[in-house]
């Protein structure tokens, strides 16, 4: 479980803010022996972060200590540097620009950015982006505009600088990014671990219904996890817990996969990791694999836009009707079937707007594909998922909705052995994830279509068989690499 420490320079420093053991002064800090238990976050308020200052000893020290420290060393110095801090907050401007205008007079605007919020509601935006790039718990920050805009001021500025409005929304800011440290029911968690759950409520179609996340976060409280929920908002609050489990349908070019890279090198246990969603989001780096490790299935061709008698040379190696998909595709989307020359020239011209590789592929008729969910390389679950009727698909989307055909739930020792092991064939080269691997079973022998990380799991669909069981195998499997993650940890002080 994650201990979060708020260093301050005097006890009357924080008079104004309810009391808690887990406000200390600087020379408590220092003198701290590093022996706790987890990990460690430290939220550096002290007034000041000059250099060799105590708010800037104070950072460096909890760097030391491998602690996680907000504001970091690096920060430090990249606010201190006027040429730094430009080129990281030239990126943010052009969005904050538009969303300004263009005055008709030079203007000056200063603001605060407390823990990523504002009281100036049309630079929430720019302040929540600005703490994503430079963490710190408050910035002052001076735009100008003089023909276009830009940052002329940054700096670093004490919570007792700010004015009633503004200390409340710091302590709101703090609570809410510090998961309300001081209050006293965090601090008597019986946790062991606390585990990250990334869930976006906007999503149309995400992996996990309410009622399977529920189930999750009970499994979790079971095995002495706290398991909280967070959005694609809380990237920041991320050091403060042991792992993440992302339960949104992820891709390279998204903030999952931004939790996931930080999730990672904070030293998180993540599901699934950086490494599995680059290589499952990608059909076109998934069928280099399977052909690298000669993983059963269909016939498969990757096109680049501009070949040259493309439509040809398909022919010659695939019979009617194909199979075109965009790379990243997902939930059946970016795929279409072409039953001739006509139909594939169009899929061709209609796709190559989205990628300049596609796949093509043979088109194998089967009445359901299977879904073989994989965990450490081992298969924890198995599905029939049937296609929509009269589609050819599993998921058929229009306009204004998405239907999906029926499924079948049945246990692993049931499922045919060729399917089983086409799976194991088809995860092992990816990683040691949470996976779910799409099979069409022909002749006895599976076919992998492809390999899904954050396979979706359904409360009464891909539950059916295990129930609660099947919350508690993913459960459990962090729980196990959280405990090696901090005896590594451990071992590492020791040496150290």
């Amino acid at each position: 479980m994650a201990q979060t420490y708020i260093v301050i320079d005097q006890p009357k420093d924080w008079s104004a803010f309810f009391p808690s053991e887990r406000v200390i002064t600087f020379s408590q800090y220092l003198n701290m022996t590093n022996k706790q238990q987890g990990r460690v976050r430290v939220i550096n308020l002290c007034k000041s972060t000059k250099y060799l200052s105590d708010g800037y000893y104070c950072s460096l020290l909890a760097e030391s200590r491998g602690h996680h420290v907000m504001p970091s060393v690096r920060v430090l110095n990249d606010i201190s540097n006027k040429a730094l801090y430009k080129m990281q907050v030239a990126q943010l401007l052009p969005n904050l620009a538009e969303r300004l205008g263009t005055p008709e007079q030079p203007i000056e605007i200063k603001f605060h950015c407390v823990f990523g919020h504002t009281s100036q509601g049309e630079m929430q935006e720019f302040a929540r982006k600005l703490f994503e790039a430079l963490p710190c718990p408050v910035l002052e920050i001076t735009i100008k505009f003089r023909k276009t805009w830009q940052v002329s001021d940054l700096k670093i500025v004490s919570h007792h600088a700010l004015d009633d409005a503004l200390e409340t929304l710091f302590a709101e800011s703090l609570e809410t990014f510090s998961n309300k440290v001081w209050n006293k029911s965090r601090n008597m968690r019986t946790a062991k671990f606390d585990l990250a759950m990334l869930v976006n409520e906007h999503e149309a179609m995400p992996p996990s219904d309410a009622q399977a996340l529920k189930k999750f976060v009970q499994a979790g409280k079971q095995l002495g996890i706290q398991v909280d929920i967070i959005s694609p908002k809380d990237i920041m609050r991320l050091p403060e817990y042991d792992g993440l489990f992302i339960r949104e349908t992820t891709n390279i070019d998204h903030h999952t996969y931004q939790f996931a890279k930080k999730a990672e090198q904070e030293g998180l246990v993540v599901m699934d990791d950086p490494q599995s969603i680059m290589r499952c989001t990608n059909k076109v780096y998934l069928a280099d694999l399977f052909a690298t490790h000669k993983v059963p299935c269909p016939k498969t061709r990757i096109v680049h836009k501009g070949e040259k008698y493309l439509e040809a040379a398909l022919e010659a190696m695939i019979d009617y009707p194909m199979v075109v998909k965009i790379p990243d595709g997902a939930f059946s989307k970016g795929v279409i079937k072409a039953k001739d020359r006509a139909e594939l020239t169009q899929s061709l011209h209609t796709l190559f707007k989205k990628s300049s590789l596609l796949l093509v592929q043979e088109y194998l008729y089967t009445e359901f594909d299977w879904r073989i969910g994989m965990l450490n390389n081992k298969p924890i679950y198995a599905c029939r998922y049937y296609m929509v009727k009269d589609h050819w698909q599993i998921y058929q989307h229009s306009e204004n909705s998405s239907d999906s055909g029926g499924f079948e739930t049945i246990p692993t020792f049931e499922v045919p052995r060729r399917v089983l092991q086409a799976a194991i064939a088809a995860t092992k080269p990816i990683g040691d994830g949470l996976y779910g691997v799409d099979i069409k079973e022909i002749n006895a022998r599976g076919y992998v279509i492809e390999v899904n990380d954050n396979p979706s799991i359904d409360r009464g669909v891909e539950d059916k068989y295990l129930g609660d069981e099947l919350y508690m195998l993913i459960m459990s499997e962090f729980l196990r690499r959280m405990q090696a993650q901090r005896s590594l940890h451990q071992y590492k002080g020791v040496v150290g």
